[in-house]
């Protein structure tokens, strides 16, 4: 296990991770650039645009915390560079815990014991690497393709920009719906989280709606989330 590690803590894999974080803060950097340039389009002023871009990393902080528990764990057992690499693309965490631990089953041992060698870190490297590669694929493929179609549905008639955005709000609600229920069935005390942070969210987007406070919509998620994880600390 100590010669895997100083591979997996090696020179090489040092630069590959480097040069996976460059590209995933290049995008990021093209991304915001791009949803800038499509809210002045859509007639959104400057200070609703940066208003937007706030709240949208706000709203990453919650689910970075998650992210970051995970790749405290993986660090003892694929060494550093690995870890940072795939934190810079991790989509679902839970998922990044998986991949290890099923690659080195693949391989015909467990993250960690005796029998873990070079042939399985890279074989956990590998499958970390091809699970995600699909998402991203199609991101690069798919979404200009994607807003083309959006814009000849939008622009038929006004009863179309109305469908378009049901099917859009429907889309969100039914995928965090989806990912809310599958936390709801294990327990009482998920429930209980999952209706704590819907009720802050509720509240604080309430309040900030009727008192015109716009710091407390932006904060509205990061605190909904803040509560459920307060109540879970105890309830779990």
């Amino acid at each position: 296990m100590e010669d895997v590690m100083r591979l997996a803590n090696s020179g090489v894999v040092w630069v590959i991770a480097i040069l996976v974080l460059t590209v995933v803060i290049f995008q990021a950097i093209k991304f915001i650039m791009l949803a800038a340039g499509a809210g002045k389009e859509i007639g959104m002023s400057r200070k609703e645009v940066h208003s937007a871009l706030k709240t949208g990393a706000i709203a990453g902080i919650g689910p970075s915390f998650a992210i970051i528990i995970v790749a405290i764990s993986l660090i003892p057992l694929l060494g550093d560079p690995l870890t940072l690499m795939r934190i810079g693309i991790i989509g679902s965490a839970p998922i990044e815990s998986v991949g290890a631990t099923l690659g080195a089953e693949a391989y015909g041992t467990e993250l960690g014991s005796s029998g873990f060698n070079y042939q399985a870190f890279t074989t956990v490297a590998w499958t970390l690497c091809l699970g995600g590669v699909g998402w991203l694929v199609f991101t690069a493929l798919a979404t200009k393709s994607m807003s083309r179609v959006e814009k000849k549905v939008t622009n038929k008639s006004e009863k179309s920009k109305k469908t378009m955005t049901i099917v859009t709000t429907a889309a969100m609600v039914a995928a965090f719906g989806n990912l809310a229920s599958a936390e709801m069935i294990k327990g009482f005390a998920y429930v209980l989280v999952v209706l704590t942070s819907s009720l802050t969210m509720v509240l604080f987007t309430s309040l900030a709606n009727k008192h015109q406070l716009n710091w407390l919509r932006e904060w509205s998620l990061g605190f909904s989330i803040i509560a459920g994880l307060f109540v879970g600390y105890f309830a779990l």
